[in-house]
């Protein structure tokens, strides 16, 4: 359950960052994970309503998730292409020589937080 993992960094960073900030709450916190990341995303919200209990700048806040899916090029044709997570071989000549290009982002995008 590495989602618990995830979870903790996020709210440190953006806690630390909330405070800082001088902010009074975090209302919202938006990510961008990839698909190829593998976070299950029922894991992911259980582990934010925990977790975020325990710190009161966080408590109440909203978690909000962009997905991205995987995109490759392929290194033999050079199309770019969107894929499933098992699924990689280039549509254009069948190349399984390919690069990702997104698919593995874990990223905080942004926070909203109520200031004094």
């Amino acid at each position: 359950m590495h989602e618990l993992g995830i979870v903790s960094g996020i709210l440190e960073t953006v806690s630390r960052a909330a405070r800082d900030a001088g902010a009074l709450r975090v209302i919202a916190v938006t990510l961008r994970i990839g698909d190829m990341r593998e976070v299950v995303p029922e894991t992911l919200d259980f582990a934010w309503d925990v977790l975020s209990e325990d710190d009161e700048l966080m408590r109440g806040s909203e978690l909000r998730v962009e997905e991205v899916h995987p995109k490759s090029r392929c290194l033999a044709c050079g199309e770019e292409f969107e894929h499933s997570r098992f699924h990689v071989r280039c549509p254009a000549c069948g190349s399984a020589e390919t690069h990702l290009i997104t698919g593995r982002e874990l990223e905080i995008v942004s926070m909203e937080v109520d200031l004094p």
